[in-house]
């Protein structure tokens, strides 16, 4: 019977992973640190067992939890950087009946109707997009025109512009048409503070109403910083 026991708690000792080693005198001592205290008798051994197996569940336990917090910061910050990155705006020139132009001078064309401004950086004072972030941005602007009257001049032209720099010059000059109108579409590098306007040149003129024939509009594709 005691051969039994020692076997049994021998046996406990090994499915517990403990070592041993021995202290000169012919007795082992445990080099196992574990604060365990149900070693005692053979009948404690499934209680050792199930104490370490609930240590090793809650060691897992906590490292899941460490991951799935780790990974839900990630994607709040992914999600954070998304929404400070959204930039789109879409604007008409006005929602009466209006005429701008022609001038003596190139004018800068100030869009009045705004339809969508997500982020701020269009301003109706100044007439400009200014780019919040480094990026591929789409940019689109229509102008239109009408003469009045058969055989009058038609002079619908304008100029797509990034930091004073044109783009792209829209023109549609001539004695055919009473109304008019032309389009351009074009994706463009902008960096952080660009500003995007629309230049109306020296003897064009625009006309809209609330139909909203000219419109300026642009967005972020993807940044690039």
């Amino acid at each position: 019977m005691r051969a039994l026991v020692i076997l049994s708690l021998l046996g406990c000792a090994l499915a517990q992973n403990k070592t041993f080693s021995w202290d000169g005198q012919g007795q082992p001592s445990k080099n196992d640190t574990s604060e365990n205290v149900c070693q005692t008798d053979a009948a404690s051994c499934g209680c050792c067992l199930m104490q370490q197996q609930m240590k090793r569940m809650e060691m897992f336990f906590n490292m899941s939890l460490h991951e799935i917090q780790s990974g839900l910061e990630r994607a709040h910050s992914i999600l954070n950087n998304i929404r400070a990155s959204r930039s789109a705006f879409s604007v008409a020139l006005t929602d009466a009946p209006l005429c701008v132009g022609p001038y003596r001078s190139d004018s800068v064309v100030k869009y009045g109707s705004v339809f969508i401004n997500l982020g701020d950086g269009y301003s109706s004072s100044t007439g400009a997009f200014v780019a919040p972030r480094s990026g591929v941005y789409n940019l689109a602007l229509t102008a239109y025109s009408d003469a009045g009257a058969p055989g009058a001049r038609l002079a619908a032209c304008a100029r797509l512009r990034v930091n004073g720099r044109t783009l792209a010059t829209l023109n549609e000059n001539n004695l055919q048409d009473q109304e008019d109108s032309v389009s351009a579409v074009l994706a463009v590098q902008l960096y952080a503070g660009d500003a995007v306007d629309v230049l109306l040149p020296t003897g064009c003129f625009l006309c809209d109403d609330n139909s909203h024939y000219n419109t300026f509009t642009g967005f972020l594709l993807y940044t690039t910083d």
